[in-house]
């Protein structure tokens, strides 16, 4: 889990967006948005080869 903490005189949106970077580095919210429904394995498999094939 990402902790940002604010810093003196530091205003909270830019505290706000270190904490989004840092969460988008990680690769968080992929990873949340991957599994928010059961996908079968013959579908994950598609779907990895699919991208694989479009990334080249």
């Amino acid at each position: 889990m990402p902790v940002v903490e604010v810093r003196e005189n530091e205003p909270l949106e830019k505290a706000l967006r270190r904490l989004k970077k840092k969460v988008e580095r990680e690769g968080i919210l992929k990873a949340v948005r991957e599994r928010k429904h059961y996908e079968k394995p013959s579908v994950r498999r598609r779907r990895k080869l699919r991208d694989s094939r479009r990334r080249s």
